[in-house]
């Protein structure tokens, strides 16, 4: 595989410091220039956008072909929604497939909410990741029409607050969508969402469920992974 930081004379390590702050945390290019330079990194926020654009999709299949490899994922059950978005003014909408850990398994943005975007989203969500066991939706009647299509109709489940895991899962991108007054166009949507997915899933660590030492001790394994993407 070839180096993909070659031809750059910053060092991997503060590429890879810029890109998690800015992916990460709701964090403007200029929070992240300013945070920077409390370190002593001297650069322009519009380094911190070019960086991003270049190396987060490129760590965000890494972390997504680990994972599948892995095995980091359940098919028992998926929980599926999907936000609004504003785009230039026009409505569009963020489906978003989550598993029984809070795992994203997949995002993908669309201009209509109707059968054919559900099955979409669904057969680019199986491809990946298979067939679930049960699928936790809200009633929009898509998911229903996709599903039996799918020959997957009998595993849908509906029901009031079974459906939050997958509602909260939209929260580190609507504090995004404030931090950056919104998105320009849906390339730039889809590419956000599952770059910011495939990083959230890494860090992950679900810390109210672990004490405080097993917490530190995963945190820092997520940290040296982190380093050693695209090395």
């Amino acid at each position: 595989m070839r180096n993909p930081f070659r031809y750059f004379k910053t060092s991997p390590e503060i590429i890879r410091l810029a890109v998690m702050m800015y992916v990460r945390f709701p964090l403007s290019l200029r929070n992240v220039e300013d945070l920077l330079h409390e370190c002593g990194i001297d650069i322009t926020h519009e380094t911190v956008r070019f960086w991003w654009n270049r190396f987060g999709p490129l760590f965000a299949r890494s972390i997504r072909k680990r994972r599948v490899q892995d095995g980091c994922y359940s098919n028992w059950p998926w929980n599926l929604d999907e936000v609004f978005v504003k785009i230039n003014g026009e409505l569009h909408y963020l489906w978003r497939a989550v598993d029984h850990e809070g795992g994203v398994l997949e995002a993908f943005v669309t201009k209509r909410r109707d059968r054919k975007a559900a099955l979409k989203f669904l057969r680019k969500a199986m491809k990946r990741f298979g067939r679930p066991e049960m699928v936790v939706t809200d009633k929009l009647r898509s998911y229903k029409s996709a599903l039996r299509k799918l020959g997957n109709a009998n595993r849908q489940k509906t029901g009031r607050r079974l459906n939050n895991r997958a509602e909260n899962s939209h929260q580190p991108l609507r504090r995004r969508e404030k931090i950056m007054t919104r998105f320009r166009s849906m390339r730039s949507l889809q590419k956000f969402a599952a770059t910011q997915s495939s990083i959230y899933n890494h860090f992950n660590l679900e810390r109210h469920l672990y004490s405080r030492s097993d917490f530190k001790e995963s945190r820092a394994t997520a940290l040296d992974e982190w380093r050693q993407l695209a090395a």
